[in-house]
């Protein structure tokens, strides 16, 4: 089940978890601040530990697709 969804009526059409307005960049600056998975599905109930990993998941697939160019 895909777990990521965009709506352009949410944070402008910005990766969100599907069914709630938690987008995927919410969540990996919470992992960047140093919080766990199971500390931010403690927080953000309406998350599950499969929402935060597809948010992982889709951000290293973000990367990976990108092109670097060197000026």
């Amino acid at each position: 089940m895909n777990r990521i969804t965009y709506n352009k009526k949410i944070f402008g059409g910005k990766p969100i978890i599907k069914g709630t307005r938690i987008s995927v960049e919410f969540i990996l600056e919470l992992l960047a601040s140093g919080m766990t998975v199971e500390e931010i599905v403690e927080e953000y109930p309406r998350l599950k530990k499969a929402d935060v990993l597809a948010a992982i998941d889709y951000a290293a697939k973000t990367v990976k697709r990108e092109e670097l160019v060197f000026a």
